[in-house]
């Protein structure tokens, strides 16, 4: 029976969707056969088709000095952003903000990937060119969100589940083809409502299912799980539920076939509730995030891309650059949104005559992110305005 079924395997190759994809040749995905005893049943295990190129994207993302700008704000949060500087939520001026943002000479030199909404990789730059070539033009790779955001977990505390794996295998081989060659999953999780054993799971589960779909489309996913900065709790507490919730996740990912050496983390640093009244230093945060990592973390994983979550620009830099004061196993770096763009988003205040200014600003925080990755950045001359805590609680991106 055994032998039967590994000639009929071997005759019949699975063809996989991605082999279909208009405009790409036939891929012929490597199958190999293993035998665990002469009376089992012999079964398959299957590479992506895309793991040689899952490889290259994520060492091209964990390049050395660069991280990640976030700009993947859904158009309604978008619309928040906007309204803070008086403007309307129109495709016009997400637009203009974006091309702002893409463009910035030099940017590449500091960011290795830009993840986009939607709407943005299908875009083009108000000057007419497609968004994803200004992009792949300053040496940065394209990704995409393709989560579908939160929405409340029946049975939990309160929690929320994340939405989005009903047609996603459809969507990532679409944005594949639209030039997007990673991509970005996030959900939540509460310590203050928890966090339940139940929505840990759910987490973890989702996000090993984007994983395997996306591998399979030849995305590299990104991996975050974000622990929320909401609570009083101190830093120990963090620490605690960061150990369980990526404890689920690797065993998650391991369990659907995910290759680490093929993806990407996103995880938040282990710092203390903001409404915690004892602060953690630069030091503290490292010695705590670095614990965990090495800890959970197995080091084929390429990068680790952290998200600033609400934590100032400079203090979202301090942090990732007192992680860096020593060889790691990783490269580990930054994937930071609100720490990248505020400051610019301020500058600029709809005017196009204050978008040199406003990259300017763009370009100071990205380098000084590129030398706390590299961990030689020094705080010096850093504005007030860099200073101010981001942190909104509730906060929905």
């Amino acid at each position: 029976m055994a032998s039967a079924s590994a000639t009929l395997l071997k005759s019949s190759p699975i063809i996989d969707k991605s082999e279909w994809i208009k405009g790409q040749n036939l891929r012929h995905p490597s199958v190999c056969f293993v035998r665990s005893h002469p009376t089992s049943a012999a079964f398959t295990v299957r590479a992506s088709s895309y793991a040689d190129e899952l490889v290259k994207t994520a060492k091209t993302v964990a390049s050395p000095g660069r991280g990640i700008l976030a700009m993947d704000e859904s158009n309604a949060t978008c619309g928040k952003r906007l309204a803070s500087i008086g403007l309307e939520n129109t495709e016009a001026n997400r637009q203009a903000y974006r091309t702002l943002l893409v463009s910035a000479p030099g940017l590449g030199d500091y960011i290795s990937g830009a993840i986009l909404f939607e709407e943005t990789l299908y875009q083009s730059t108000i000057d007419g060119k497609k968004m994803v070539d200004v992009l792949v033009e300053q040496k940065i790779v394209p990704g995409i969100k393709v989560d579908k955001g939160l929405v409340p977990l029946p049975g939990s505390n309160n929690e929320s589940w994340c939405q989005g794996l009903d047609g996603l295998s459809s969507r990532t081989a679409a944005y594949y083809q639209q030039g997007a060659r990673f991509a970005k999953w996030r959900t939540v999780v509460s310590i203050p409502n928890g966090p339940s054993a139940l929505a840990v799971k759910e987490a973890a589960w989702g996000l090993a299912r984007y994983a395997a779909i996306s591998q399979d489309s030849g995305l590299v996913p990104i991996v975050e799980p974000e622990i929320l900065l909401d609570g009083d709790h101190g830093i120990d507490r963090t620490f605690e539920v960061a150990q369980k919730v990526w404890a689920e996740v690797f065993f998650y990912l391991a369990e659907n076939n995910v290759m680490f050496e093929g993806i990407l983390l996103k995880p938040s640093m282990v710092t203390p509730g903001a409404e915690c009244k004892d602060k953690a230093t630069p030091q503290q945060v490292a010695d705590y995030t670095l614990k965990l990592l090495h800890r959970r973390i197995p080091p084929a994983v390429p990068g680790i891309m952290f998200l600033s979550g609400g934590q100032s620009e400079v203090e979202a830099t301090l942090n990732l650059n007192a992680m860096n004061q020593s060889p790691n196993p990783w490269h580990v770096s930054f994937s930071y949104a609100r720490a990248l763009q505020n400051t610019c988003l301020k500058t600029w205040g709809g005017r196009p005559e204050n978008v040199k200014a406003a990259q300017d600003t763009l370009l100071v925080r990205a380098k000084a992110n590129s030398l706390a990755q590299l961990g030689k950045y020094t705080g010096e001359g850093e504005s007030e305005e860099a200073k101010k805590g981001m942190f909104v609680k509730g906060y929905v991106y």
